[in-house]
């Protein structure tokens, strides 16, 4: 334990250093101002560093393994038939518990991931209280259930990953042509913001566990990709929340003027 933490520190100390060095060199060599509050900063590197170092290492002991330990459970064949071989005729709604797994998954890590509730908060701000931090979180959260969901199926079919991904964009694209504008930089922000610190390791490790499960999967080409439908499916449920609301307030508005008209 004491060698790996001392690891994590020294990588995790050069890491935030090479930021740190090009943050001060632009304060000092090119705005030429000192810095506020110097001593302040300082001891938030110190917490930076040691935070980052003991999450990584939560990360190889709790999560990664928790995850793929989930994965490998719920995908094999002694829990999925009941026996220690695949039959020759199963289909993909087999692996059921999968999908309900990786659904749950999706959602509840999207709610907890700070990223994520540091955009709902300033979008709050930035709005004036017309977008609800919990509302946001929610739609998002529900984006990434379903993109995970999807990207777990398509593990367990074999689909191919550049037929989900490209079809979905083009969902995104016409979104965009139709989308309230105000909504659509947000869309696209909550479709990044969502791949970080909490649900990453998580939905990683599941993708890796599902493939190293699966008959005829390969980890390294099957087990990744489901990063890329977390991030996509946000901006497809954001947009698309947007869209509803500004359908059902324009019927509102024109079930009023019928009213007012006769």
């Amino acid at each position: 334990m004491i060698e790996g933490l001392t690891t994590a520190l020294l990588d995790t100390s050069r890491d935030v250093f090479a930021v740190s060095a090009l943050l001060l060199g632009f304060q000092y060599f090119v705005l030429r101002q000192p810095i506020p509050h110097l001593r302040r900063l300082l001891v938030g590197l110190i917490f930076v560093v040691g935070g980052l170092a003991f999450f990584m290492i939560g990360l190889a002991l709790a999560l990664f393994p928790l995850g793929e330990l989930m994965a490998t459970q719920l995908s094999s064949p002694q829990f999925v038939f009941g026996s220690d071989e695949v039959p020759t005729t199963s289909s993909w709604w087999d692996y059921g518990w999968v999908y309900l797994f990786a659904a749950v998954v999706g959602f509840s890590t999207t709610l907890a991931e700070p990223a994520l509730i540091a955009v709902a908060v300033k979008a709050n701000q930035a709005s004036r209280g017309a977008v609800q931090p919990w509302g946001l979180r929610l739609v998002v959260a529900l984006g990434v259930a379903l993109g995970i969901t999807l990207g777990t199926l398509r593990i367990v079919t074999g689909a191919s990953l550049v037929l989900f991904v490209a079809v979905g964009y083009v969902v995104v694209i016409v979104q965009t042509a139709f989308a309230p504008k105000f909504i659509i930089p947000l869309a696209y922000d909550s479709g990044g913001v969502t791949t970080s610190t909490v649900t990453v390791p998580l939905v990683t490790a599941l993708g890796l566990g599902l493939a190293a499960t699966i008959p005829g999967r390969n980890p390294a080409v099957d087990g990744f990709g489901l990063i890329a439908f977390a991030s996509l499916f946000p901006m497809i449920t954001v947009m698309g929340y947007a869209q509803l609301a500004e359908w059902r307030a324009g019927r509102r508005i024109r079930a009023g003027q019928k009213g007012k008209n006769p």
